[in-house]
This record gives structure tokens, C-alpha cells and sequence, in this order.
């Protein structure tokens, strides 16, 4: 398991665009891959259970890795955060 913490900077949050542009990165990892945000842990392949937790800008977020490529799945999901998930 590998994890790590940051901040979402995108002006609107996970809504539906931007949660899929995450959902769609994870979905080739082999790896389970969490979005631990305000006590909730989501499945970050699932673009319904992301949008679903309503995931503001500004929220810190823990990405949660775990399985056979859980290093590049977490620096996937980093890289994408860091870069505004294309907004």
C-alpha cells in the first residue's frame, strides 16, 4: 500500500467532468485505488461514487494505492490532481 496527501485545486471540485477525467486515468491500473476526503473513502475508478462524495476545492485528499502497480496508479492520480484534472 502507498498513499499520499494532497490538496484539490481545481475551482470546482470533483464534479462530473473532472471526476471522470480521474476515473477514467485509474481504470487501467490493476491496483484499488481510494480517495480517502472528509472521513469518506471512494473508489477512485468509479466516476458515480466520486462525484457522489461531492469533493470541494481547497479539500485534502489522501490517494490510497493498493495492489501489483500501486506506485504508478498513485503517481497517475497525483500528476492528474496536480495538473487541475484538465479544468
Amino acid at each position: 500500500m502507498v498513499s499520499q496527501k494532497i490538496t484539490l485545486t481545481n475551482g470546482s471540485g470533483l464534479h462530473m467532468r473532472p471526476a471522470g477525467v480521474l476515473a477514467q486515468a485509474m481504470a487501467p491500473f490493476a491496483a484499488d485505488v481510494t480517495i480517502v476526503a472528509d472521513g469518506k473513502e471512494v473508489n477512485a475508478k468509479s466516476l458515480m461514487a466520486i462525484v457522489a462524495a461531492g469533493i470541494k476545492c481547497g479539500t485534502e485528499v489522501e490517494i490510497v494505492a493498493t495492489g501489483d502497480d500501486e506506485q504508478a496508479a498513485l503517481d497517475a492520480a497525483i500528476s492528474l490532481i496536480e495538473s487541475g484534472l484538465g479544468e
